[in-house]
């Protein structure tokens, strides 16, 4: 698919501002909308919506359908009536620049729990109806999500692989007693997902009334302990007791010298080759019901995956293994279309990667901070680019560019320097970056929030191959200053990439 020349800021909704212990889908995100059109940027790109499980990375989620319980806005809930305002009085005093999962987690769990016990007190009306709908049209992956979650937490958390075999292997008669045991729980679970989905469906129509579009994220891997797995196990390649034979991850790379050990359970592509790609089929068509264009995580992978035998410490021994390739994106394309899409082409590329890329014409990705420690031929430099290419400063994985730069060489920096024609400090170096990737000839120029208000490596969002500690970095009001939203739309303006204010509603994938 073709796409116009525009521009974006990449910040995930768990880091817009708001008074409850982390970004939600309420009042901030609207006001965020607004700092948005202000800015003439019309692409929003956010990471995986779904449910966070171990270490609260939005790339390992209890479901690859599902959203995540914790951006519901409270002070939605308050206008529907689910809530009361002294329903919120006992909240945590939380951070306004960090999210304290371990402290917001019970709290919100909590209080959704109310909302879910006052909505059976509703007066039997347009409300109920509208979760009857949802349920129905979403029963494909919600009736076993919704099982799933509440037999999680029946077993205090642990994963599926702990619970009783019948459960494991999902024996019709354990599977029928679970949900007559867990009903409450259950309708809990879908009652939450409602709550999600409306609410974002809501946010995203402001979004496109403000001419903005939203760039998603579908990761090639699940989590093992996710719905996916549990309910899937043929598709994947595990064990007889549910565990994984192999699992996913990259060499060592620029960022971890002993390569990134992801965990997650591979694929058994020739079992979804036969039934023509069916689950991804209603992943991507889930995935475009949420957002306008999606972002291919580790689109290497679909070329040749790195997977490694399940146990090992590192990632460091394991082998190349052909992915998919060309027959998967074919089965795309005849079922579904033409889809927006860009390809994440980074980390250890060969050239049968390019090539997969280019035969459907993806647009690949560019990093800056890639661009200066190999000389004025760099695929990163800006005066290589192709014009079918999207422009990062950085990504969710790299450190912020104030960051970066102070952590260079001193050749690094001095060719960084020169390229950019300043000569500092630091902070005026991250805005030329910024110039740079929105004046150069690529399609889309994208820049983590962080690296528009200069801030440093405290406000990274996330350590690649460090389990814990990450994802926790917000926004908060006093950042959205109407001075910073000038200094953009400036930008925007002059290279040309000044949002249009109009969205045309994208085709819905079903072909």
């Amino acid at each position: 698919m073709k796409f116009k020349r525009q521009s974006g800021i990449l910040l995930h909704p768990t880091s817009l501002p708001g008074p409850y212990g982390i970004g939600d889908l309420g009042p901030a995100a609207y006001r965020w909308i607004d700092f948005m059109a202000r800015s003439g940027c019309g692409l929003w790109q956010v990471l995986p919506l779904g449910p966070t499980g171990y270490g609260d990375s939005p790339y390992q989620c209890f479901s690859a359908f599902a959203g995540n319980p914790n951006l519901i806005s409270p002070e939605k809930l308050i206008e529907k009536g689910l809530l009361h305002p002294f329903d919120l009085v006992d909240r945590p005093l939380f951070l306004d620049d960090r999210v304290d999962f371990g402290a917001l987690i019970p709290w919100k769990g909590a209080l959704l729990d109310r909302a879910y016990e006052r909505s059976k007190n509703l007066a039997p009306g347009s409300f109920q109806q509208e979760i009857e709908v949802f349920k129905s049209d979403q029963a494909y992956w919600l009736d076993d999500f919704a099982l799933f979650m509440a037999l999680k937490e029946a077993h205090g958390g642990a994963a599926w692989t702990t619970w009783e075999t019948g459960l494991l292997q999902r024996e019709p008669g354990a599977l029928l007693e679970a949900r007559q045991v867990l009903q409450d729980k259950i309708e809990r679970q879908v009652f939450r997902q409602f709550l999600f989905f409306q609410q974002w469906s809501q946010l995203r129509e402001y979004a496109h009334q403000k001419g903005v579009q939203i760039v998603g994220d579908i990761p090639i891997f699940v989590a093992h302990d996710c719905v996916d797995v549990w309910a899937h196990p043929e598709l994947f390649n595990l064990k007889p007791d549910g565990s994984p034979v192999v699992v996913a991850g990259v060499p060592p790379d620029y960022y971890s010298p002993t390569g990134q050990l992801w965990g997650n359970p591979i694929y058994r592509w020739k079992v979804h080759a036969a039934d023509g790609y069916a689950w991804w089929m209603k992943r991507f068509k889930a995935v475009l019901s949420q957002v306008d264009i999606i972002r291919l995580d580790h689109f290497r992978g679909f070329a040749g995956y790195w997977e490694v035998r399940a146990g090992m410490p590192t990632a460091e021994k394991g082998r190349w293994v052909r992915g998919p390739g060309k027959n998967f994106f074919k089965a795309i394309a005849a079922n579904l279309g033409s889809l927006p899409l860009i390809a994440e082409d980074l980390g250890e590329i060969t050239p049968d990667v390019f090539a997969l890329r280019d035969a459907f014409e993806l647009p690949g990705m560019k990093v800056l901070h890639f661009a200066f420690d190999a000389g004025p031929e760099s695929q990163f430099l800006p005066h290589n680019y192709p014009q079918n290419c999207v422009v990062y400063t950085g990504t969710h994985d790299n450190d912020t560019s104030l960051a970066w730069y102070k952590t260079r060489s001193k050749a690094e920096r001095e060719y960084c320097l020169r390229y950019l024609g300043t000569k500092g400090p630091g902070r005026e170096v991250v805005w030329q970056l910024i110039r740079a990737a929105w004046a150069s000839v690529a399609v889309f120029a994208l820049a983590p929030m962080q690296d528009f208000l200069t801030l440093d490596t405290r406000a990274r969002m996330n350590f690649p191959g460090r389990p814990g500690g990450n994802w926790s970095w917000r926004v908060t009001e006093a950042g959205l200053t109407a001075d910073l939203a000038e200094s953009i739309l400036v930008l925007n303006e002059t290279f040309g990439r000044k949002s249009d204010g109009k969205v045309v509603e994208p085709r819905q994938a079903s072909k």
